[in-house]
């Protein structure tokens, strides 16, 4: 129904972590985080090529039903696996998928895991496609945030990404509950700084090893600025390896002037700026 009302631009994608599961008939204890996003996929694209689907797994039983309305796009939209580890990109070339990755880390994480995603696409050999399309498109989630005023577009956006990284930890890690408030001269970084320190100190106190990703949610290095500043860092994550760069605007704490504003910088000077470049490439 979606790919119908946008007229074909929907791109679904799977996630694969045990929190997505909820309270869904999955026997989640029979496999792991990776089968199930797998299965997922496989779940996904059946009934777009078939006029009765089933499924028959490790994880989920779907018995034969129809599947209504159909997509608009032939033989079906193109199928993502969300990527927050750096091994995950392997998973979706094996796939067939695209990956859908999380700037978190930043630049110089993202071209690591696109080095991952292109070694895989290389010596796959098809055997675990979940589908009889490919999608080899490796698109980047961005933090973003575009102001007049550089200096409080990254205060908004560094005080937003504190709230969604707190949050990631609240749901996915059984942290605290997310700090909501907004203190007025705020230092923003020093905030992330502390709020990964905390981070740090839950796992060494219940002796979970501190990986890179453990903090990664907490890097105020993000598009967050003027629209120049904005260019620049998408020119970093297209020299990283992106395809595709989707921008993350709406983070607990951000007020909506400032999503709007953002959305009108993006579109009148970021998106302008290289659409105005790949026309000249054109020419």
């Amino acid at each position: 129904m979606l790919d119908l009302l946008s007229g074909g631009r929907l791109d679904p994608g799977a996630g694969s972590r045990r929190h997505h599961a909820g309270d869904l008939a999955v026997r989640r204890r029979q496999g792991t985080d990776d089968r199930r996003g797998e299965e997922a996929l496989r779940i996904i694209g059946r009934p777009w090529r078939e006029e009765e689907s089933e499924y028959h797994g490790e994880l989920m039983d779907v018995g034969p039903h129809p599947i209504l309305p159909r997509p608009a796009r032939t033989p079906r939209p193109p199928l993502f696996l969300a990527c927050s580890r750096a091994e995950t990109p392997a998973q979706a070339a094996e796939l067939g998928v695209g990956a859908l990755v999380m700037d978190f880390a930043g630049p110089d994480s993202i071209a690591g895991m696109r080095t991952v995603y292109d070694a895989a696409i290389a010596r796959r050999d098809g055997g675990r496609f979940v589908s009889s399309v490919v999608n080899d498109h490796f698109a980047v989630l961005c933090p973003t945030i575009v102001l007049d005023d550089p200096r409080e577009a990254r205060r908004v956006g560094v005080r937003g990404r504190r709230f969604f990284a707190q949050s990631i930890g609240h749901w996915y890690g059984g942290a605290g509950v997310p700090d909501e408030a907004v203190v007025p001269g705020a230092d923003g970084a020093a905030g992330m700084r502390e709020a990964a320190e905390q981070v740090v100190a839950r796992l060494h106190e219940q002796e979970i090893p501190v990986r890179p990703t453990s903090t990664a949610p907490f890097n105020a290095d993000h598009a967050y600025g003027s629209a120049d500043v904005a260019i620049a860092y998408v020119e970093r994550l297209r020299a990283a390896g992106a395809d595709e760069v989707m921008c993350l605007i709406r983070m607990g704490t951000v007020p909506q002037e400032a999503c709007l504003e953002t959305l009108r910088q993006r579109g009148d000077k970021v998106i302008l700026h290289f659409a105005n470049a790949w026309a000249r490439k054109a020419e």
